[in-house]
């Protein structure tokens, strides 16, 4: 399923921006980049629960936030995109 994840970390302290850090990190793990803090991932039910905890435990929830969007297996239909494009789609074969 194609989940988007987006999140907004506190980076006024050096804590936060090591925060920061840690949860675009995570975030190229599983997907790519469509924005400054929002990302397409192609995940299962195991992986997204697993990201979903690995993100929260690099939050800090009382100046931070996640949020995340469950598009399902039939995305395709619902995203529109209007402007350069950067990269290759979520769900394309990469071969290195």
């Amino acid at each position: 399923m194609l989940v988007l994840i987006t999140y907004d970390v506190n980076t006024e302290t050096a804590a936060g921006k090591k925060r920061l850090r840690k949860v675009a990190k995570q975030c190229v793990n599983y997907g790519r980049r469509v924005q400054n803090s929002v990302f397409e991932c192609i995940l299962d039910n195991a992986q997204c629960v697993m990201l979903k905890a690995e993100l929260t435990d690099i939050i800090d929830t009382n100046v931070d936030s996640l949020r995340f969007y469950y598009l399902g297996n039939s995305y395709k239909t619902k995203i529109e995109h209007i402007g350069i494009d950067k990269g290759i789609s979520a769900d394309d074969i990469l071969i290195m």
